[in-house]
């Protein structure tokens, strides 16, 4: 089984945050506020809106009292509240879920929460604001397990859902190279994120404001690249923690990071274009074995006609009437031939492949009959 990065959820962490101080007692506590819909660059109250007071704790968590916003949207919680939790609220509306900012829990109540909700658009666009890839050093299979966290935008006062249930809300790319897909618990449910080849499908809703999605997925053994596509104004970060690896395309080497006692090397940087980013590991021991090979036996193909060559002490005869080249000419042209092709078996297409390999053998055959001829 493949390690995972560990990925705490929201409420993970907030539960983890507030088991800091478990041992102390309940006391009676107070959360009010209104329900707003966002309208623009002002917001109107909502009312009648079902508001939902949620614990969040070590070892219990759920909603514990819910009540209808009146006329004017307000809404007000008694409750008693434990310090080693966390209380949270939410509101939904249109069929979408909203959540407020964790309740202060003070000497004074938080009786002044805006807890606020969209109406829906299927057009209102959403973009890439920034994307982080951590790239550690392979399992002892091979395998890379790469973390993504992935920051997208809705820059307006909608929340963008999909037109259908086929339908998407944002649509990006993941590394060609790469193969599988885990989702983490982010800012949308982990069953409206879905991988299709190298395409990302996202059709949860986005709401307003930069959404976390917290992704991992990993890189083959044996593979020798990662190629990502990447948009213009996003911030992009690639850590990688292999001493050897390169990063190619338009971003610049930053500095080190230190991430659970390890260190990576990290490029950076917000690219005003379109283009892609290369991440190239190094390659392990042996890895050049085999496109070495053909090299070798070519070099000795070569050493033997050479050995041959001298032996005969004679002046090597001129092309034949029929147009035919002398040894050394196609032994040159066979090994420029290889030079560029040998290795590339998973990067060249597979009709240039296929031309290389029917050019190779004819070239073979005519050295063996230039060969036999003399």
């Amino acid at each position: 089984m493949r390690a995972r990065w560990p990925a705490l959820s929201l409420i993970a962490l907030i539960a983890l945050i507030a088991a800091r101080r478990p041992d102390q007692a309940a006391a009676q506590a107070r959360a009010g506020g209104v329900v707003v819909r966002a309208e623009g660059a002002d917001s109107v109250p909502v009312p009648g809106v079902r508001v939902v007071l949620h614990r969040v704790g070590q070892m219990e968590q759920g909603p514990m009292d819910s009540i209808a916003a009146d006329a004017r949207g307000r809404f007000h919680f008694r409750f008693r509240a434990d310090s080693g939790a966390v209380y949270l609220l939410s509101a939904r509306y249109r069929e979408i879920e909203y959540f407020s900012t964790p309740v202060h829990l003070g000497a004074r109540p938080d009786t002044a929460i805006r807890l606020v909700v969209y109406d829906t658009s299927t057009d209102t666009p959403v973009t890439l604001a920034a994307r982080h890839l951590v790239v550690p050093r392979p399992d002892e299979t091979g395998t890379r397990e790469i973390l993504d966290l992935v920051i997208l935008r809705n820059p307006g006062d909608r929340t963008r859902v999909a037109p259908d249930s086929l339908g998407t809300t944002w649509v990006g790319m993941l590394p060609h190279g790469s193969e599988g897909l885990e989702v983490g618990e982010g800012d949308v449910s982990p069953d409206a994120v879905v991988r299709r080849g190298d395409s990302l499908l996202v059709s949860g809703p986005i709401a307003p404001g930069e959404k976390q999605l917290v992704l991992q997925y990993h890189m083959p053994a044996g593979s020798r690249e990662l190629r990502l596509p990447i948009q213009p104004g996003a911030r992009t970060n690639v850590l990688v923690e292999e001493a050897g690896a390169r990063v190619t395309g338009p971003l610049a080497v930053a500095d080190s990071q230190q991430i659970q006692g390890r260190s990576f090397r990290r490029w950076s940087g917000e690219p005003t274009a379109a283009g892609t980013i290369t991440i190239i590991p190094p390659q392990p021991p042996g890895a050049g074995q085999r496109w070495l090979a053909p090299l070798v036996g070519l070099l000795a193909l070569g050493l033997g006609a050479a050995t041959w060559w001298a032996l005969r002490r004679r002046v090597p005869a001129p092309v034949s009437a029929g147009g035919s080249r002398d040894a050394s000419s196609i032994l040159e042209t066979l090994a420029e031939l290889d030079a560029r092709y040998a290795g590339r078996d998973a990067d060249t297409p597979p009709d240039e492949w296929s031309a290389y390999q029917e050019r190779r053998a004819r070239l073979k055959a005519e050295l063996a009959a230039a060969l036999a001829a003399r």
